[in-house]
């Protein structure tokens, strides 16, 4: 048990400071005398540098070791968080950001990778995968509430200071409890296609993050789409020429791991977009305060954790597939009746279709993550977390660009609302269509290394 907390306990923290920071970013900037852009930059500095970076975390966490590099990232984010909590000026804030999210970028790949080191036994690997995942949700959807009771309270600085105590327990519990991860030194690392990674996914979700303020046609939105795309292209040919490639064909070529990643972003993508858009809803349109919009979700995230326990422990009897499909057809089944139930609907109308979605999304995300670290060798443990955690950070940043967009452009706000949840249903479906094709029947057992392949 002390392994997955000291896990858990990282990621809830890299998590948790996705969306904390959107309740105090008004009072930080009027405390710290920052411009409208410097206020951009503070919320979303942080989200540019962990997604670009996610990659590269898992690159280094498969050649030092996947502790070493976990346990670096602890380290790199509770300084940061020190300092994001001291700073004296909007630049020395955004510059701090940054750096916590590098250090997220450490954390998160090597999170999964130490689970499936320290669980190797199908069925606990499972629940803890599940426990894992849960802790998204819980994270990214307690972040408002939290964040206004801090600010309300005793400052927009706790909201930086309650890592400190979060990240040392963290970092002794992973030392005490988790055993030393093999390192594999002979394992080279391709910088030059690393650097293509962290500027095409960097790139993507700048776009993403921008169009959601901007417009999908605005010349700054359709430059990052460009060079991202540009990005990838040049990536693809290098990674046709490197030996070894920082991500091996034959992975991508992988149905489990190419689906399972699709998944990913599928399901972030419907999940993200729906805690987007409802809680501009129900400030906007509803006039709830930040602690008010907290409590109004908490419908979703009561059940992620739900979710996530009863998966894990149906997986060893149904396998990963039943689960994945089951889920996102009740998450879609949400979304839908959101979408379906009419202009301005009653609060009480909208609970069931949360706690769909938030059940839904945890439920499959046991299954997916299984998935997903099932078909990589134990070399590259590391790499493909940072695959499936790059791909969800992407479905994430579309999810609430094109929510924005939508309650921007549309007719109405909540004709915006609704479209929202109905394209949100559609990707929870389409996933559901992905996991019978990839997802397989039982939990896969994760590959054991050849050599340095």
């Amino acid at each position: 048990m002390a392994p997955l907390l000291a896990v858990c306990a990282g990621y809830f923290m890299v998590i948790l400071d996705v969306t904390i920071i959107n309740v105090a970013v008004p009072v930080v900037g009027r405390e710290l005398s920052a411009s409208l852009t410097g206020i951009q930059w503070i919320t979303d500095g942080y989200t540019l540098v962990f997604a670009g970076f996610l990659l590269t975390g898992g690159a280094l966490g498969d050649r030092l070791g996947n502790r070493r590099v976990f346990c670096t990232g602890v380290v790199v984010f509770t300084a940061s968080s020190a300092a994001c909590a001291l700073a004296p000026s909007a630049p020395f804030l955004i510059v701090a950001r940054l750096v916590e999210g590098l250090g997220a970028a450490l954390i998160v790949p090597g999170s999964l990778a130490l689970l499936q080191q320290a669980y190797p036994a199908a069925a606990a690997r499972s629940r803890a995968f599940g426990l894992w995942g849960s802790m998204a949700g819980i994270a990214a959807s307690a972040g408002p509430l939290l964040g206004g009771l801090l600010v309300s309270t005793v400052g927009w600085r706790w909201v930086f200071l309650i890592n400190l105590p979060v990240g040392l327990a963290c970092l002794v519990l992973t030392l005490r409890q988790v055993a030393p991860s093999p390192r594999r030194a002979g394992r080279v690392l391709d910088w030059p296609a690393q650097c293509l990674v962290v500027a095409a996914v960097a790139l993507l979700t700048a776009a993403l993050n921008e169009a959601g303020r901007r417009g999908w046609s605005d010349p700054a939105v359709l430059a990052g789409l460009g060079l991202s795309a540009t990005a990838v292209v040049a990536l693809v040919t290098r990674e046709r020429l490197a030996r070894p490639p920082a991500l091996p064909p034959r992975l991508l070529r992988s149905r489990a791991m190419s689906g399972g990643a699709l998944i990913g972003l599928l399901f972030n993508f419907g999940f993200y977009g729906m805690v987007f858009t409802a809680s501009l809803d129900f400030q906007h349109q509803r006039g709830y305060s930040a602690l008010g919009t907290g409590a109004a979700l908490f419908p979703a995230v009561a059940m992620t954790m739900f979710a996530s326990v009863l998966s894990g422990r149906l997986t060893r009897t149904t396998g990963d597939r039943p689960l994945v499909i089951c889920g996102m057809l009740l998450a879609a089944l949400g979304l839908a009746g959101w979408a379906a139930a009419g202009a301005a609907p009653a609060y009480p109308l909208l609970v069931l279709p949360m706690m769909a979605a938030g059940f839904g999304t945890s439920f499959a995300l046991t299954g997916s993550t299984s998935t997903v670290m099932g078909a990589a060798p134990e070399a590259y443990s590391g790499t493909a977390s940072a695959l499936f955690n790059t791909t969800r950070q992407i479905g994430s940043a579309t999810g609430v660009a094109l929510g924005g967009t939508l309650l921007a452009t549309a007719a109405d706000y909540n004709a915006g609302t609704r479209l929202s949840m109905a394209i949100g249903a559609l990707a929870y479906l389409t996933a559901a269509g992905l996991a019978w094709r990839c997802v397989p029947a039982k939990p896969a057992r994760p590959q054991r290394s050849k050599g340095h392949a």
